[in-house]
């Protein structure tokens, strides 16, 4: 490999890719944390029962966690296209790249929201905590820790799935894997893309991991 040569390319790779997933991941709480919290509060046994509308939610997001992400990167590419403008690149591989993770990461959120201890979720229903304030001051910070975590999974999962969009032209380093390392049989450039994407999520998951342990009260 001419590392002059291709040093400005996998550079540019990694920036696209920590673009594509920095500003998925944002998205993907934004829309997953509330998605998660309401699938808590709504059960029968929630702080705002609502059965039939629990499972409408449930029903659509694990719908939309079934779909294979490649055959969603087609389906979506009408609403990318309204979207962004375009189908090609960083920016358009955001929309289908949140559209995968919400629903992923809103079982997560869900998951870690069910784990607190539900006898501090009664003690501040009997002290007179709004479901608001239960949500906020017992729920998201006693559950905190294992968000954390769940984000850090979420995080990994859309770096594979922006590797996974360069085979529609999404950018990032999985648009030079299979431009050049597979369709162009440069072996060495998809060594190289292999190894900067195990950085990456080696780099996530450490600092994930001290972020949960820094914010658990255990």
């Amino acid at each position: 490999m001419d590392w002059l040569t291709w040093l400005p390319a996998l550079w540019k790779g990694t920036l696209d890719t920590l673009y594509m997933v920095g500003i998925a991941t944002l998205f993907t709480i934004l829309a997953g944390l509330p998605l998660g919290i309401l699938l808590v509060v709504t059960d029968e046994n929630g702080l705002i029962p609502a059965p039939l509308f629990n499972q409408v939610i449930g029903a659509v997001v694990n719908a939309a966690r079934s779909l294979p992400f490649i055959i969603l990167l087609v389906v979506v590419i009408p609403l990318t296209r309204m979207i962004v403008g375009t189908t090609i690149g960083a920016t358009a591989a955001i929309v289908p790249l949140s559209l995968a993770a919400i629903p992923f990461f809103a079982r997560v959120a869900e998951t870690a929201l069910r784990e607190v201890d539900r006898g501090l979720v009664e003690a501040a229903q009997a002290m007179g905590c709004t479901p608001y304030q239960i949500i906020v001051k017992v729920l998201i910070p006693e559950s905190l820790p294992s968000i954390l975590l769940g984000v850090t999974i979420t995080i990994i999962s859309l770096i594979s799935y922006s590797a996974m969009a360069g085979a529609i032209g999404g950018g990032g380093l999985g648009d030079l894997a299979i431009r050049y390392g597979y369709q162009r049989f440069q072996t060495d450039v998809m060594v190289a893309t292999v190894i900067l994407l195990i950085v990456l999520v080696q780099g996530i998951q450490i600092v994930g991991n001290r972020l949960a342990r820094r914010v658990s009260k255990r």
